[in-house]
């Protein structure tokens, strides 16, 4: 085991009902557990309770939103799980993403994506600009399922497990590298925003 693993906040996306965003996010929850350099905690957005209106500059957050503000504060890099929503990503992740700004600094992101043709990856193209916005470095390598709900067996596990498994470790492995050098240039150096 790593004596100081990175803290990774795989969140959730998608809060629509009968969503497919869980099966996606156990499977991958499920490849960051197997390594002893990451710990992982999950933000599910249909469970936060994020309201969407934010409030003005200087007012005390919403109870949902201080609950969170934390955890995300904690966290050394994060894994966005989304779909694709009319070739955009769902407003629950900019909600999140805009009620926080220095949580996110200096952090990497990295993505898990999933829809039909294009398997979110639309999403995935507008989700780094609003990132780059929020002083993050977005990771290069992405893990995507075109089709995915024929992706997934009734286990709702990948048909194509090693696939799957080679291409979330090569993410995994640049998340890491990220996440561990941006750790270390934050505890020397405090990023100027």
């Amino acid at each position: 085991m790593d004596e100081n693993p990175l803290r990774v906040m795989v969140i959730i996306g998608s809060t629509r009902d009968g969503r497919f965003g869980p099966t996606v996010a156990e499977w991958f929850v499920g490849e960051v557990a197997v390594r002893t350099d990451m710990d992982v905690d999950v933000l599910d957005l249909a469970a936060a309770g994020l309201p969407d209106r934010l409030t003005a500059f200087g007012t005390a957050p919403p109870d949902p939103v201080a609950a969170v503000t934390p955890r995300i504060a904690a966290a050394d890099a994060f894994v966005v799980v989304t779909p694709e929503y009319n070739h955009s990503f769902p407003a629950p992740l900019k909600t999140v993403i805009d009620w926080h700004g220095p949580q996110w600094r200096a952090k990497p992101v990295a993505f898990v994506s999933y829809g039909g043709m294009s398997g979110g990856l639309r999403a995935v193209e507008h989700l780094r600009a609003v990132f780059a916005e929020t002083h993050s470095v977005t990771v290069r390598d992405t893990v995507s399922f075109h089709g995915a709900w024929e992706r997934f067996g009734p286990d709702r596990r990948p048909l194509d497990p090693e696939g799957c498994r080679v291409a979330a470790k090569t993410m995994l492995d640049q998340l890491a590298w990220w996440g561990g050098a941006l750790r270390t240039a934050r505890a020397t150096r405090p990023y100027a925003a």
